[in-house]
């Protein structure tokens, strides 16, 4: 199953599509530009749905505790005085990018360390041709 919400996040109209299958969660987002209209909307699924490129599965986290009717209240009434109300896809997004930048980080940090330690080989390969009289 395949869901579509069209959201306005300022400046931009974005789509998230979220994918349910086997009990695995993955989402993706496309950014629209203008509000896109119903026409571009089906436009798009039918051309560029393949081109989607979902975030890993996930394990869809299933509940089947009773919980205190008045214990769900206060939750709800906690979670409605956020500011900021984070759907189950956006969720899954801001993973998805958190993961992606470390692994930016953790690939830009063994560069930086590879190109320490060409520098240093240089160095030290001037240093013996110095010393040989070359």
């Amino acid at each position: 199953m395949i869901k579509l919400t069209v959201l306005f996040e300022f400046p931009f109209w974005i789509g998230i599509f979220e994918k349910e299958q086997d009990g695995h969660y993955s989402v993706a987002r496309t950014v629209f530009g203008s509000e896109p209209r119903d026409f571009e909307v089906f436009e798009f699924i039918i051309k560029k749905m393949d081109q989607l490129k979902f975030s890993n599965p996930q394990e869809d986290e299933i509940v089947t505790r009773k919980v205190n009717p008045k214990r769900i209240q206060r939750e709800v009434k906690q979670e409605l005085s956020k500011k900021n109300i984070v759907s189950k896809a956006q969720d899954a997004l801001r993973l998805e990018i958190e993961k992606n930048k470390k692994e930016r980080r953790s690939f830009k940090t063994k560069l930086k360390e590879a190109i320490k330690q060409e520098r240093f080989e240089l160095k030290q390969q001037k240093k013996k041709e110095k010393k040989r009289g070359h």
